[in-house]
């Protein structure tokens, strides 16, 4: 298990199935950056959801250096709410890559002087 992931559930059992199968899909998260301080998932059940009988969410938070990534995605599986979650999470950090590419390029054509 990475130390950096922290796994918790609220008006719900964590199995350790549970544990497992979201400590392998952040995986793919520390895979793609680095820079991850700490990431934290919690899973929530709410049976008296007005919108569905049995809704389960996923929620999400990555510590970046100078940011942090809130995301959470809901659904009638827990499994389903984890997957989407994870995939959530991976644009979100290529949002902020590509973000911070676009930044640095547009910093560096602004420091030329004008050539009229």
């Amino acid at each position: 298990m990475n130390n950096n992931l922290i796994i918790s559930g609220l008006h719900l059992d964590l199995s350790q199935a549970l544990k497992n199968i979201v400590n392998e899909k952040m995986e793919k998260i520390f895979k793609h950056e680095e820079k991850i301080i700490r990431a934290r998932v919690e899973l929530v059940h709410d049976s008296k959801s007005s919108s569905h009988e049995n809704e389960y969410t996923a929620k999400g938070h990555l510590e970046l250096k100078g940011s942090t990534i809130t995301i959470s995605s809901s659904s009638d599986n827990i499994y389903k709410s984890i997957d989407n979650l994870i995939e959530k999470l991976d644009r979100g950090l290529r949002r902020r890559a590509r973000l911070k590419r676009v930044k640095r390029k547009q910093g560096s054509l602004q420091d030329l002087p004008d050539a009229a």
